[in-house]
């Protein structure tokens, strides 16, 4: 199928009329060096021949996994297709890459070639373990890597830089480095953490004035971000407007999340997610140590005035979800609705259960208009809001799971 889609690219690109402009050029293929060859020199002649406002090349080795010596193979074949064709590459808008040990001095002529490059795709790259990966680029929008074994990401001047997600570094240090990135508002972060390193958002958000938006997946394992004083956070979150906490492992308390509350007056959304399934139940076995985290609001009178809408996946109305919606009520004067969803679920959390077995683990909200209207009024119970809130329960839904391959051995 690899030799058809190359020949496929090289019949259309090379028989399609000059004077017909290509909007977009999206091509996915395996790392084969002919083949790559193939699709480079027909994107290569099209690029030269006429007008091609996006391409991209997502360039894969569909394995599941990789050893070192692998990296390094896959790596070479790379430099070879990207040293043969690199009119192709400097016609790009987007470049996908995977499974490749790549030296220092090639990550950075991947960047100086490929001058177009909106979005960059790292997963399962890197320079070698405890390498650090530098990047500057005047043109980057986006920037997503995955499960590198880089020591620190230092991103010194990506001028446009308006979406970054990085997931699983392998470093127990400060994993990424924000020099001058005065765009960027968009910052999602991954990890699952079985060690004792934390991360303090000051330090992260220091020189990324622009967040706007900020998601945090601690994928069920241990909370890696500390929480930190209000005084000290808000002039890093004085723009933030919506936030995502993933996949805190069901049981902990989730009251330490309102320390973001407390220093992003412009929050409008906030939305928690308490879940882990039973895929994962081995790993936590092995690694018992995930504490709650500990934190006391700031001012017991701390009044926020810009919230709108609270979400929370996984609410259990016998946990300590009830005194953590009512806290929020009381602080969000103006918050308008609050939405109350069951956990999420995967066929993989189910497949072995029916009947009542599957009804028991879904099901942790009320069902009934009758028990909706109980579990509604005792929340409300006491309060003075000032809003109308409007309080919603969600039946669970189920989702289909990320791949979430554990971070790379050190023998690697």
């Amino acid at each position: 199928m690899n030799d058809d889609v190359a020949g496929a690219i090289e019949k259309i690109l090379r028989t399609r009329s000059a004077q017909v402009p290509i909007r977009k050029l999206k091509v996915r293929f395996l790392l084969r060096i002919r083949d790559c060859l193939s699709i480079g020199n027909s994107v290569a002649l099209a690029a030269a021949t006429q007008k091609l406002d996006a391409a991209e090349f997502e360039i894969s080795t569909q394995e599941t996994w990789c050893n070192a010596d692998e990296l390094v193979s896959y790596a070479k074949q790379f430099n070879a297709f990207f040293g043969a064709c690199p009119d192709a590459f400097a016609a790009l808008t987007r470049l996908h890459l995977q499974d490749m040990r790549l030296g220092e001095s090639d990550l950075r002529g991947i960047l100086c070639t490929c001058k177009r490059l909106e979005s960059l795709g790292l997963y399962q790259c890197d320079a070698g373990i405890g390498s650090v990966l530098q990047i500057e680029h005047a043109t980057l929008v986006e920037l997503d890597i995955n499960h590198g074994s880089f020591r620190t990401v230092r991103l010194n001047c990506l001028p446009k830089l308006e979406r970054l997600t990085y997931a699983n570094w392998l470093s127990n240090e400060n994993p990424l480095v924000l020099c001058s990135v005065p765009r960027l508002s968009k910052l999602n972060l991954k990890h699952i953490c079985r060690s004792d390193m934390t991360i303090m958002l000051s330090d992260v958000l220091a020189k990324a004035p622009s967040i706007t938006d900020l998601l945090l997946d601690f994928r069920s394992e241990k909370i890696w971000v500390r929480p930190q004083h209000p005084e000290l956070l808000a002039q890093f979150l004085s723009k933030l407007r919506t936030v995502n906490l993933d996949n805190i492992r069901e049981g902990c308390s989730i009251s330490w999340t309102s320390f973001i509350l407390e220093a992003a007056p412009s929050l409008e959304e906030l939305s928690v997610t308490a879940w882990e399934h039973k895929c994962q139940v081995k790993s936590h076995h092995s690694h018992p140590q995930k504490t709650n985290v500990e934190w006391e609001p700031s001012r017991a009178d701390f009044k926020h005035m810009n919230l709108i809408k609270l979400t929370i996946h996984g609410f259990d109305c016998m946990n300590n979800f009830m005194g953590y919606v009512r806290r929020f009520l009381e602080a969000a004067v103006n918050i308008k609705e609050v939405f109350l969803h069951d956990r999420k679920v995967s066929e993989i959390c189910t497949d072995d259960l029916d009947g009542p077995e599957v009804e028991a683990h879904l099901s942790r909200c009320p069902r009934s208009s009758e028990e909706k209207d109980l579990l509604r009024n005792k929340i409300l119970e006491g309060l003075v809001i000032s809003s109308s809130v409007v309080i919603h329960f969600r039946p669970s839904c189920y989702v289909s799971l990320p791949v979430m391959r554990s971070p790379r051995r050190c023998n690697r």
